[in-house]
């Protein structure tokens, strides 16, 4: 018999047909919802404590008004993990790494909030030398629910959830006693077996406290012994479940993605890419053949760093313990993500590991702001890129140094520390370079004069900007690289990472597939078989054997961009001599310009409005040299549809029947 009768916040919808994220309500005359996103019911969010007694963190998930859980750990020192949920209250912790019962605590977190929670001065969540990881996961059909009961000792008791599918995973723990287990269940465990999240145990027998998942409910026994130690339906405990869905299509823009994966595989001892059908951004693992611990790894905390193609160098948070960030082994590629060399709690060489995966970001921006930012820092040295999002890639080079030291530098989130520089055909090097931050990128100390920066932050968006990592297939013609841009990339820049002899290669929709650019050459297009005369489709691009952009072994960096109504424009004009005014499509005209002519010699000129996109003259810098940017000449000029070529423009940007390629951000 189905209990309705525990502690559960019920929507009126729920339970209509189609009701799930994105579908129709079922109802006659009624409408359809609104696409759901994982933008909006998940967040990992990294933050510095304060140490004061009220700090609000705004992550823009509705915890409060939908429901759901909030998971918080100090990085950098020992302490315990605190777990909140709106059915239980927000001062209510349970901490995965040990078996304890509910605890009241005051000053941890606090509240929950319409865009995140708030924290109070506790040293687990607010330290004023602590560093942080939170996670909050938003009740959703086809995500996550919480459910609390208190035990009956009903054998076969089935308690309802309103994921709308069958659940992948569930963890259950007893809130009113101690010495009771956070007792895990996965779909991908043998029959009637569990496992335990606050220990490193493998997964064993729990006859009397088995739960089964159906797509409306859980089904839950009283568990052995006199005090029910492996229960999950005690007489008079209580108790709170976390629910996570599996690969429930009825997210995104058409409401046919999943944001959910729960899954399991062998581990080889060597690199293995597990394909989940999106790219991961959060990923739990445990090995569950043999004993280990719990594995949290994220793509904020630096999950794809390591070699900048694989995952040496991810870090880790064990649920089972309070240990601090370490570890090694996750990184992500556009499918899904990868393993690292034998490490002996995620890839040891026929062991049997169970995981959970949430994709990665993939709400379409509705801002220029929202995925592009420019920041001028005057200081030389070390210092800090801060935007208003998260940081995928920054470009950034000196703007008053003229010699071989000041160099453009690329650096991107799926490579961690790794910088590649852009006007020489060279590797990239590993410098102190981190992305460990919700909104900054911070920047090493690097020799010459850098007492002027400019840096361009991007963040990857659907239909705007996406970063592949990728290794040559050793095709002996040519291989699918797959991507996340969800459009037909317009301009793709790729670039070998490992050895200094690969160029910037650059394909476009406007110089063909047969032709390439150089990011660090003034030269025309040139005929090329870089791209197999195959044009890039909405979730692939096509390259060749040759050692520039696809020869086996050998590892790359590709970025694409795309354009995106009111937000980025690739295009070409065709010059004229005269002004010309280059229509993007925007409303307050373009802060970043990059233009290259196709057709003949010409630099790649970069012009920016923090620099100055004015009517009179406007500082440009040229992408592939070194030089210190120009200030007294006036070759373009604002246009709140775009910008404007002037006729005082030189050959290179406006030559009578000239054709160039431009890529512009409002």
């Amino acid at each position: 018999m189905l209990d309705n009768t525990f502690n559960k916040k019920e929507s009126p919808l729920v339970g209509m047909m189609g009701g799930g994220p994105g579908g129709p309500l079922g109802i006659s005359g009624g409408s359809t919802a609104d696409p759901t996103y994982v933008d909006d019911v998940f967040s990992t969010y990294l933050y510095d404590g304060d140490g004061s007694s009220s700090r609000t963190i705004t992550n823009n998930i509705d915890i409060s008004g939908e429901g759901g859980l909030v998971w918080v750990k100090q990085r950098n020192d020992t302490r315990g993990h605190n777990l909140s949920d709106t059915e239980r209250g927000a001062t209510k912790i349970l901490s995965t790494n040990n078996n304890g019962g509910e605890g009241t605590y005051t000053t941890t977190i606090t509240s929950f909030t319409s865009t995140g929670f708030s924290v109070g001065s506790d040293s687990g969540v607010n330290h004023s030398s602590g560093e942080y990881a939170s996670w909050s996961f938003r009740k959703a059909p086809g995500f996550f629910d919480v459910i609390t009961w208190t035990g009956d000792g009903v054998n076969g008791r089935q308690i309802a959830h309103d994921l709308g599918s069958t659940p992948g995973m569930s963890i259950i723990k007893c809130r009113s006693s101690s010495s009771r287990d956070f007792i895990v269940r996965h779909e991908n465990m043998s029959s009637g077996k569990v496992c335990f999240m606050n220990s490193t145990s493998a997964e064993l027998d729990n006859p009397g406290g088995y739960q089964t998942h159906s797509s409306t409910h859980l089904t839950l026994n009283t568990g052995g012994g006199s005090n029910g130690l492996l229960g999950v339906n005690h007489s008079g405990d209580t108790y709170v479940a976390y629910v996570f869905a599996n690969n429930d299509a009825s997210f995104g823009t058409d409401s046919d993605e999943s944001i959910i994966k729960c899954g399991s595989y062998t581990g080889t001892g060597s690199y293995q890419t597990i394909d989940i059908g999106f790219e991961a951004q959060w990923v739990l693992i445990k090995r569950l053949s043999n004993t280990g611990d719990w594995g949290i790894f994220d793509t904020f905390r630096g999950a794809p760093s390591g070699d900048g193609i694989q995952a040496n160098g991810s870090v880790r948070l064990r649920p089972n313990t309070t240990q601090t960030d370490g570890g090694s082994g996750v990184g992500v590629n556009s499918d899904g993500f990868i393993l690292g060399d034998g490490s002996s709690e995620i890839n040891t060489s026929g062991v049997t590991y169970i995981y959970m995966a949430i994709r990665r970001s993939h709400k379409p921006p509705t801002a220029g702001t929202d995925v592009f930012a420019i920041t001028n820092p005057t200081s030389s040295g070390t210092y800090t890129v801060t935007a208003g999002f998260p940081i995928d890639s920054v470009w950034y080079g000196g703007i008053t140094g003229s010699s071989s030291s000041d160099k453009w530098y690329a650096a991107d989130r799926m490579r961690g520390s790794y910088l590649i520089r852009q006007n020489f055909e060279s590797s990239h090097s590993s410098l102190s370079t981190e992305f460990d931050s919700m909104t900054q990128f911070i920047l090493p100390t690097i020799s010459g004069n850098y007492s002027g920066q400019i840096s361009y932050c991007f963040k990857r968006a659907s239909g705007f900007f996406d970063t592949v990592v990728y290794t040559g297939s050793g095709n002996p013609s040519s291989s699918t690289i797959s991507h996340n841009l969800g459009v037909v990339p317009e301009l793709l820049i790729a670039k070998r990472i490992d050895n200094g002899d690969g160029v910037w290669a650059v394909y476009s929709s406007v110089t063909g597939n047969r032709n390439y650019l150089r990011v660090n050459t003034n030269d025309a297009s040139t005929t090329t078989s870089f791209w197999q005369n195959t044009d890039p489709t909405s979730t692939q691009f096509t390259v060749s054997n040759n050692n520039n952009v696809g020869n086996d072994a050998n590892n790359y960096v590709a970025y694409l961009f795309a354009s995106l109504n009111g937000i980025s424009k690739v295009g070409s004009y065709t010059g004229t001599g005269n002004n010309i005014n280059v229509d993007c499509g925007f409303a307050a005209g373009a802060r970043f310009v990059l233009i290259k002519r196709t057709d003949s010699t010409g630099d790649w000129y970069l012009y920016d409005t923090t620099r100055g996109i004015v009517s009179g003259d406007d500082p440009y810098l040229l992408l592939n040299t070194y030089d210190a940017q120009v200030t007294n000449t006036d070759y373009i000029d604002p246009l709140n549809a775009g910008f404007t070529v002037t006729s005082s423009s030189p050959t290179a940007l406006n030559a009578s029947g000239g054709t160039y390629l431009f890529l512009a951000i409002a």
